[in-house]
């Protein structure tokens, strides 16, 4: 499994206050987790009234979530959860795939102790929210992981890019996975690391791409069309 992760960076690092904070992780967990599906209209003044904040504390919060590809905000309409479309998706996998497999062999060959360790730990955090049923968590982290092997192949620019595709991909993942999809065991992260482990860069490139056409291949793209109470998708009433 792979999302939105980039939105996982901490958001105050960015100049985001508490409260501009809260609205951010809000909005994104409820992608995440399929409440506020495509193309939904997110109105300024509805998250005023639902934060008790001023529209410049709200716009901050859009702003990110639209640097992070999670919304768009679009000329007199305002912000909207981003819908890509089925060509979009096709085109952002596609270039993931092509980044990867760049990224890979790098990584086998700087592989260490500790790389590896590290590698281990972002496997079981994976692990720990799938048993969790966080469906919302496991995607991040899936995308985390694929971040994690970007930032150890040593290469600043595949990380920059790789940062945008994750976070595409991860939203792609959220809004047009079935909901009712089983959180499966990430075999295929197990069976990477083992192949870092052993050096076998051919095959490691091998099973990512083959990883990484397999969720695509779950995914049902097309127009999702239904009204949302954007407080209850909040986790706000």
């Amino acid at each position: 499994m792979t999302d939105i992760a980039a939105p996982s960076a901490p958001a105050r690092k960015r100049g985001l206050t508490a409260v501009d904070e809260r609205i951010y992780r809000a909005v994104v967990s409820a992608v995440m987790s399929h409440r506020l599906p495509p193309g939904t209209r997110l109105g300024e003044a509805d998250f005023c009234a639902l934060y008790d904040v001023s529209r410049t504390t709200v716009r901050k919060a859009l702003q990110r979530l639209a640097h992070d590809h999670i919304i768009e905000l679009r000329p007199n309409r305002g912000a909207v959860v981003a819908s890509p479309t089925p060509k979009e998706a096709r085109d952002v996998f596609a270039a993931r795939r092509a980044l990867e497999r760049e990224i890979v062999p790098l990584v086998v060959r700087r592989a260490t102790p500790s790389s590896l360790q590290a590698i281990r730990a972002a496997i079981d955090a994976e692990e720990a929210a799938r048993h969790g049923a966080d469906r919302a968590a496991w995607i991040r982290l899936g995308g985390e992981f694929h971040l994690l092997l970007a930032e150890l192949a040593g290469n600043a620019v595949l990380q920059r890019f790789m940062a945008e595709l994750v976070s595409r991909c991860s939203l792609i993942i959220a809004l047009y996975e079935n909901p009712g999809t089983p959180m499966c065991g990430n075999h295929d992260h197990h069976d990477l690391l083992t192949l870092i482990e052993n050096g076998d860069a051919d095959k490691a490139v091998d099973l990512i791409e083959h990883h990484l056409l397999e969720i695509e291949a779950r995914l049902h793209l097309g127009d999702q069309d239904r009204k949302v109470n954007l407080a209850e998708a909040l986790g706000e009433r």
